[in-house]
């Protein structure tokens, strides 16, 4: 089994549906195993209530287990032009895993939510694809083959850089189907890279 791990952090709900579609869309490989998983918040719980955080039960992850993966996406919202400080806090303490290079060669990918077209979508992408090069990983995007995000009918967030959406100033735009379907793509994308890469469809081939 190809093993995928979906790790976001996601304050009002846009990014954890974006993870749960790119987790469909890795589920979509055959012999992909995929596991959901979000970061520890760092906001006190009385400040996310009173800015309307969305609850969230999907499991925690800890910067240990990334290494049992074949291929990690990382979700998160733009704050400032930048990753959420939560992701940042988290691969903050992945640092042993860096000295021992454990993560040298595993897939990774990145989506993201932006509040507007021009708030830094595409900077979050670029920019946080940068601590994974450190680690070694190799950086899958959203290639043009997924052609919808060409169109210039509707907002669509994503880039060549990976799936995306814009949630709106007040974050009342969700996900439009066109979203979903990018980190659908995304994550049947970045399985079949990693599959290759294990050697397991390569030997089904052969065989």
């Amino acid at each position: 089994m190809t093993r995928v791990l979906i790790l976001y952090y996601s304050s009002y709900g846009h990014v954890r549906a974006l993870a749960q579609a790119e987790a469909e869309g890795a589920r979509s490989v055959p012999g992909t195993q995929v596991d959901l998983r979000r970061v520890p918040e760092t906001v006190p719980e009385q400040i996310r209530q009173k800015a309307g955080f969305a609850v969230d039960d999907t499991p925690l992850a800890s910067p240990a287990d990334l290494e049992a993966y074949d291929a990690i996406i990382f979700g998160t919202p733009t704050l400032f032009g930048m990753m959420a400080g939560q992701m940042k806090s988290f691969l903050d303490q992945a640092g042993s895993l860096w000295a021992r290079n454990a993560l040298v060669g595993k897939v990774a990918a990145v989506f993201a939510s932006t509040g507007s077209q021009h708030g830094g979508h595409e900077a979050t992408l670029l920019s946080t694809q940068i601590p994974l090069q450190h680690f070694g990983m190799l950086i899958a995007g959203m290639p043009y083959s997924f052609a919808d995000q060409t169109t210039a009918e509707d907002i669509v967030g994503g880039a060549p850089y990976g799936a995306g959406t814009i949630a709106g100033a007040d974050g009342s735009r969700a996900p439009t189907a066109t979203d979903l379907a990018g980190a659908r793509f995304q994550g049947a994308h970045v399985a079949r890279i990693a599959a290759r890469l294990t050697g397991r469809t390569l030997s089904e081939e052969a065989a």
